[in-house]
């Protein structure tokens, strides 16, 4: 089993910045990525970005990219994502996910096995 609990969240008004935390708990020893996801009433949950641990190689999706910063500290079994310069459409509630089979692309929802409770973020105009 693995626990992911998620903080950071909050409001905060367009152009603005938050950092969200995921720290991991568990059986951390066979992860080999995290990924946060985000997801708005009445829609699908989205991919927003990913990082391996081994690599530290990032993905982004395009509607974040240059504002979104996914990063890691694996001594304290945590994943960041910094946001900055925010968007009204940024709004929703942001998990932190892991996967336990391999894959060459994190951007499925459905390739993740264990979610954390989800943290919201809400920007205001």
């Amino acid at each position: 089993q693995v626990q992911l609990v998620e903080s950071g969240g909050g409001l905060v008004q367009a152009g603005g910045s938050l950092r969200l935390s995921c720290a991991a708990s568990g059986r951390t020893g066979s992860l080999y990525a995290m990924g946060w996801l985000r997801q708005t009433p009445g829609k699908e949950r989205e991919f927003v970005a990913a990082i391996r641990f081994d690599s530290g190689r990032t993905d982004y999706e395009d509607f974040v990219k240059g504002r979104f910063t996914i990063s890691r500290d694996n001594a304290k079994n945590t994943v960041y994502l910094q946001m900055n310069n925010l968007k009204p459409e940024d709004t929703a509630v942001y998990y932190c996910a892991v996967p336990l089979n391999y894959y060459m692309d994190l951007r499925a929802p459905r390739r993740y096995d264990y979610w954390g409770q989800g943290t919201q973020v809400t920007v205001s105009s």
